[in-house]
């Protein structure tokens, strides 16, 4: 049994990771539905939320049918991190997640996301301060560390540990890699077999296949897989997993109906979250995804991320339904 907070998986947990701009309530009602064990929002500005920016704030949702999950921030300055985890504490999830990973330099320059990387007493300093001010189970998301020469994953594990956190999720990369480059999980595997760490650590980057999967848990012997890029357009991967770990069975891959009934629900909700302008215009990134590798594609996908009217989307991808046949699977 792996435990976070007062969560418990009886099994080995599969999450999804918190990703800008993807893992908002219409794609993760999906991977809910394919077997997530646990969710993240999208990382959140405390800045935006205690100023109570619109976007930062509307990432607050969640929905009672998504449960277990996790609300996660990312931030520099003390002040405006406590302030941040009181409201999300008012929005209730299961978990409070600190974002000490993001790579991109919109987020670095400020000293937050994997940004603090570089100063490793500041990011347990602030995340005691966190564990302090709530009472929501506080988790971390981080990376190896700033570059090569300054992985120390090991030592941030005991030190945040050490502070109160209950779960450590952490990226086989450094932030100078982004996102190029072979995750390197035998560090990952370094922190799990120390022996002062006792608290559950998630593994992420690289998982794109149930055989996979079931290499890196076996090899590298980590308490649950956190599952981010390799979910886009493919909530399916989850239910794969899960029956490859009970059977060792790979199923076969989704219809052609199953793709398109995903796209057009992922469609209705991100229509009804974000209003009818924004919900098919935030949708436009997801088209590609969910329909890689149909012949002749192109100019279907052309319609789908330029046109503005619903009803016309919706009967587009019921063409792209009829075209490819009910049964034809997916290579």
């Amino acid at each position: 049994m792996v435990k976070i907070g007062n969560i418990s998986f009886e099994e080995f947990p599969l999450l999804l990771a918190p990703m800008e701009d993807v893992s908002d309530p219409p794609f993760r009602a999906l991977c809910k539905k394919e077997g997530c064990d646990m969710m993240y929002t999208e990382f959140i500005s405390v800045e935006g939320l205690i100023r109570d920016a619109t976007k930062s704030v509307q990432k607050l949702d969640i929905y009672d049918e998504e449960r277990p999950i996790g609300i996660q921030i990312f931030g520099a300055q003390l002040d405006s991190m406590r302030r941040a985890a009181e409201i999300v504490e008012e929005a209730n999830p299961e978990v409070l997640d600190i974002n000490f990973g993001c790579p991109v330099k919109k987020v670095v320059c400020k000293m937050a996301g994997a940004g603090i990387l570089q100063d490793i007493p500041k990011m347990v300093a602030l995340t005691e301060a966190i564990v302090k001010s709530t009472n929501l189970p506080v988790t971390v998301k981080t990376r190896l560390g700033w570059d090569d020469h300054t992985i120390k994953i090991s030592e941030v594990a005991e030190r945040l540990q050490d502070v109160g956190i209950k779960a450590l999720a952490i990226h086989g990369r450094t932030r100078k890699q982004m996102y190029k480059g072979e995750a390197d999980w035998s560090y990952i595997r370094d922190v799990k077999e120390n022996p002062r760490v006792h608290i559950p650590i998630i593994g992420n980057g690289d998982i794109d296949s149930p055989e996979k999967a079931m290499s890196y848990r076996k090899k590298y012997g980590v308490d649950g897989i956190m599952i981010g890029r390799a979910s886009i357009g493919n909530p399916w991967i989850f239910r794969e997993i899960k029956h490859y770990f009970k059977t060792g069975e790979i199923l076969s891959p989704p219809t052609t109906s199953e793709k398109v009934n995903a796209a057009k629900t992922h469609l209705r909700h991100s229509i009804e979250w974000k209003g009818e302008k924004l919900g098919i215009l935030e949708m436009r990134r997801h088209y590609s995804n969910y329909f890689r590798g149909l012949p002749e594609i192109k100019k279907f996908r052309s319609i789908l991320v330029t046109e503005h009217d619903p009803e016309i989307l919706y009967a587009v991808l019921d063409e792209i339904e009829e075209r490819y046949a009910p049964n034809l699977l997916f290579a």
